[in-house]
């Protein structure tokens, strides 16, 4: 067995921890032609400001300069910063915290860690400002798009145990979504398919082949045109309610998505008219203290749609 692959000790920047870099065998001889290639939307210039403020390390978590020889089969570690980051005009809830873990109610628009346009308004990024805890991370995740509960492991050591527990469906998980209602849809059901990435990156898609997620649906109330529905997904595929939903004929309203795409997943958002998908609910037998453990989102969906 390989031995574990160890990180630096690099703290954190104003919350943000470093990202890594694997480098590969290729045709670069210093550390700057790579990163310039490798990360093109960010400009050379700014990566040469970043080696001359030191913030760019090697696997020893020491400084490298921009014309430092190239050498594959290493790793670099260095801090995001993204330049006119939009702010997002929304604020998460800790809803729990004790020694192990924090749960939190995140708002719509808001990714759990940083990505794409967002570093510091991200969730994870605001929790370790606001709470201090440098060690934080999230135990799963839920897509930007989607509100709702969202639980953290503070101590490393006990990061493994909380995430098997997701990873091996002791969570009972409950969502709720708004969608259109069909009369003759035969509810309660199971979706059960199988699912893959779709051409475009950031979608899925059913493919034929074994099923390899399963959705439980049921009807919580109508209100003319639309239904507020309870989904307990048995998997956790990528895009799995939003895409067992659009297979049944009920695409979830504020879905940019599905079934056709109406924004990228980087353009701009109208924050008026979110997805109608809430983690509503969780609960769990905590793995480290033996406690039940259940939580409940104190948001709710809009079931009245505006046109």
């Amino acid at each position: 067995m390989g031995r574990a692959r160890q990180h630096p000790a690099l703290p954190t920047r104003d919350g943000v921890s470093a990202s890594c870099v694997a480098l590969p065998q290729g045709p670069w001889t210093c550390l700057l032609d790579f990163m310039a290639e490798r990360f093109s939307r960010v400009q050379r210039e700014t990566w040469i400001e970043r080696f001359a403020q030191g913030l760019v390390f090697n696997a020893q978590g020491h400084a490298v300069t921009a014309h430092t020889p190239y050498q594959a089969h290493t790793r670099l570690y260095y801090y995001r910063d993204v330049p006119h980051e939009p702010a997002l005009p929304f604020k998460a809830n800790v809803l729990f915290q004790d020694a192990h873990l924090v749960v939190v109610d995140k708002p719509h628009f808001m990714p759990v860690t940083p990505a794409g346009r967002y570093v510091t308004q991200s969730l994870l990024v605001q929790l370790k400002q606001t709470l201090g805890l440098d060690t934080l991370t999230p135990v799963h995740r839920i897509d930007r798009e989607t509100a709702g509960l969202v639980v953290f492991c503070i101590q490393p050591q006990e990061r493994n145990a909380y995430q098997a527990m997701f990873r091996e469906r002791q969570v009972r998980k409950v969502y709720e979504a708004v969608a259109g209602f069909d009369p003759h849809m035969a509810l309660p059901r199971t979706r059960a398919s199988r699912l893959a990435s779709d051409a475009q990156f950031f979608r899925s898609r059913e493919v034929p082949g074994e099923p390899n997620s399963e959705t439980f649906i049921s009807l919580l109330r109508v209100e003319g045109q639309h239904a507020l529905y309870r989904l307990e997904p048995r998997t956790g595929q990528r895009h799995q309610l939003r895409v067992h939903m659009h297979a049944l004929g009920l695409p979830l309203e504020g879905d940019q998505f599905y079934p056709t795409v109406q924004r990228g997943p980087d353009d701009t958002e109208d924050f008026s008219k979110p997805l109608q998908l809430l983690a509503k609910s969780m609960a769990f037998t905590d793995p480290i203290t033996g406690e039940a453990r259940e939580f409940h989102s104190a948001q709710h969906l809009r079931l009245t749609i505006s046109p």
